[in-house]
């Protein structure tokens, strides 16, 4: 296994593995498969009669999956694309209804480490932020066009920063000057709105980081294709199967947290986690990313699961 495999930890292992507890010959759909940590022991479980389907939207990811999903027991099925199509995928592969449904909503380190990808505002690179790299619009196109009240908004409603408008009156007083195209640069930006020199802050957590949250989840839409498989879930569900969910900031849980709860007041779902599972103090030394992980899971009751529902 590469270097770049190796330095991949997925969070929560145990209790994804303990609460989702996928079975031998079940259908399990993994739709955010990433580098194929949760994937392979997935994979692992439902043994020679199980279907194991993967998706990601990082071609790059899914191409280590599969060198890492390859001899495996079960049946793998991989594909390039978004969760919101997941039902699309099903279909082609003439699944009717999964028994594990599975989402960890995080990115990955190696993505941040990328400079080219553009997540980091620690290396210089350009303003990005693709995780699928088909897409068209970039962070660059929202930073440098966008009207500076629109600009408040996506900040501040993406990712809850108090300052969001100081924050956008001062992108657009720069952008003025010359487009702001590098990730570094924008940093420095929202550093100077706040009055904040980062190297002698206070705070553990960089000034920037919620400004950077905000144009990802613009750039990809996360939480709108977050809405979208939530509704579809319950509806490819198998009766007795359980949808697992990995956010990682409040605007995804709260999501989830809604969704469920709605959907057990309808009598579609029993919740299997009535608050959300966290990381141990073990996992959260050794794993950073786990820190701010938050799991939650549910049991779809009643009625016909997959497509008859």
């Amino acid at each position: 296994m590469s270097e770049y495999d190796e330095r991949h930890i997925p969070v929560l292992p145990g209790p994804v593995m303990d609460l989702l507890a996928p079975a031998p010959g079940e259908v399990v759909a993994d739709v955010t498969v990433g580098l194929g940590g949760h994937a392979r022991m997935f994979a692992e479980a439902i043994g020679p009669e199980g279907v194991m389907i993967g998706l990601d939207v990082d071609a790059d990811n899914l191409a280590t999956a599969r060198s890492r999903l390859s001899g495996m027991p079960c049946k793998v099925l991989l594909e390039h694309e978004n969760f919101i199509d997941f039902d699309d995928v099903l279909s082609e592969h003439d699944v009717a209804g999964v028994d594990v449904l599975f989402a960890d909503l995080g990115i990955s380190s190696l993505q941040l480490d990328d400079a080219d990808r553009g997540f980091s505002f620690r290396r210089e690179g350009p303003l990005d932020m693709r995780l699928d790299r088909r897409l068209g619009r970039q962070a660059v196109d929202i930073v440098n066009s966008m009207r500076e009240d629109e600009l408040s908004d996506l900040i501040y409603f993406n990712s809850q920063e108090r300052f969001s408008r100081r924050i956008a009156k001062r992108i657009c007083q720069v952008r003025r000057e010359g487009r702001i195209t590098t990730t570094t640069k924008l940093a420095e930006v929202v550093c100077g709105a706040l009055g904040v020199n980062p190297d002698s802050r206070k705070s553990k957590i960089h000034p920037a980081t919620r400004v950077f949250q905000a144009f990802r989840i613009a750039v990809n839409d996360e939480l709108g294709a977050l809405g979208t498989l939530l509704q579809k879930a319950a509806v490819w569900l198998n009766p007795g199967g359980r949808f697992g969910v990995i956010a990682f900031h409040s605007l995804e849980d709260g999501l989830v947290k809604r969704d469920f709860r709605e959907r057990k007041n309808e009598g579609v779902y029993e919740l299997v986690t009535k608050r959300p599972v966290i990381a141990q103090p073990e996992e959260r030394e050794v794993n950073p990313r786990s820190r701010s992980a938050k799991l939650r899971v549910a049991r779809r009751i009643g009625g016909e699961g997959g497509l008859m529902d």
